[in-house]
């Protein structure tokens, strides 16, 4: 009888815990950077440790880099449809999906870190994050790809004149497309994972990247050149499917807001120093690194004023964002 009794006992404490408390939910987290570059390594380091201990290995995270599931834009989909949980893609590939996210795109806007950082973690990317949630994302911090810089095959790019005529990668982005027409070269979107054969082909002359995605990237080994115009700073956005988020706990969701503040914060931190660290090494690899003056980025400036205007005239709410971005100067 005793025997009975225990076994009903424990037959009643199994049945009286949710289903739930044992459920594991594998969090799949894409993004097309290597292993090397800063995303990842804070990925590695900092988000996916943080969920899963604090949620007592209720959320598995794992990680997709390389392109694994697809570029930025396919990747950014799938998170809005459901099929993947999260991403951490390039900001400027979200003015394809809404064209007021281009103003963090216009060329020589922000002149240093903190600047960038006043704006993407203060009034102008809140704003921008109320963007997303109809496209069934919801956005858990900004963090960053850094300053994007020229390499090519031709020579030092000290001045506008020094581009005309060069035919550049760059993204489906149309600003970034408005700035290198203004600087006279003939700018040619294609997808990142057909970069490097493109310039291995000479199909471009000439990309335009943060030193950390032209490093492990290995461009050196087909670009010669790499001047530091910082002409655009290229932020990252750590996107996750709105619905999936508000169906988890308040508590997971505290877990993942606080992990990916803890992220943004560390993968700041990784990417400065890896920009010091691999511009050291593009050079030990043969490529010839030119620094571009405040002064001589003037005319640069100069060069590419009409962007702003379009992007003000043609955007709704343009001008009232690039008031906002101004304003952390």
């Amino acid at each position: 009888m005793k025997k009975f009794l225990v076994l009903a006992v424990i037959a009643a404490a199994i049945t009286s815990f949710s289903p739930q408390a044992f459920a594991v939910t594998k969090m799949k987290l894409a993004y097309v950077v290597p292993e090397a570059q800063s995303t990842h390594v804070a990925a590695v380091k900092f988000f996916k440790p943080y969920v899963e201990k604090h949620t007592n290995g209720a959320i598995i995270v794992e990680l997709y880099p390389n392109g694994q599931l697809g570029g930025d834009r396919q990747v950014i989909e799938a998170v809005g449809l459901g099929t993947i949980h999260m991403t951490i893609p390039a900001v400027a590939v979200l003015s394809g999906f809404d064209p007021r996210f281009q103003v963090f795109d216009l060329p020589f806007l922000f002149n240093s870190r903190q600047e960038v950082y006043r704006a993407l973690d203060g009034e102008l990317g809140s704003k921008l994050n109320d963007l997303l949630p109809p496209l069934g994302i919801k956005n858990l911090a900004y963090a960053e790809n850094g300053f994007r810089m020229i390499t090519n095959n031709r020579g030092p790019v000290t001045k506008p004149a020094d581009l005309k005529g060069l035919k550049i990668r760059t993204m489906e982005n149309p600003i970034h497309m408005a700035t290198f027409k203004a600087l006279g070269a003939n700018p040619t979107p294609m997808s990142f994972g057909e970069l490097y054969t493109a310039l291995q082909q000479k199909t471009v002359d000439a990309e335009e990247n943060p030193i950390p995605l032209i490093y492990t990237s290995k461009f050196y080994e087909v670009q010669k050149y790499c001047s530091l115009s910082g002409h655009v700073y290229a932020a990252t956005a750590l996107l996750v499917n709105d619905a999936w988020f508000n169906g988890l706990s308040k508590e997971h969701q505290k877990v993942l807001s606080d992990a990916a503040i803890i992220y943004r914060t560390e993968q700041r931190k990784i990417s400065e120093q890896q920009d010091k660290e691999m511009i050291e090494a593009l050079k030990k690899n043969g490529m010839k690194v030119n620094d571009i003056t405040p002064e001589q980025k003037k005319a640069f400036s100069a060069a590419t004023a009409g962007v702003y205007k379009e992007f003000a005239k043609s955007v709704k709410g343009g001008q009232e964002l690039l008031d906002l971005a101004k304003k952390s100067k």
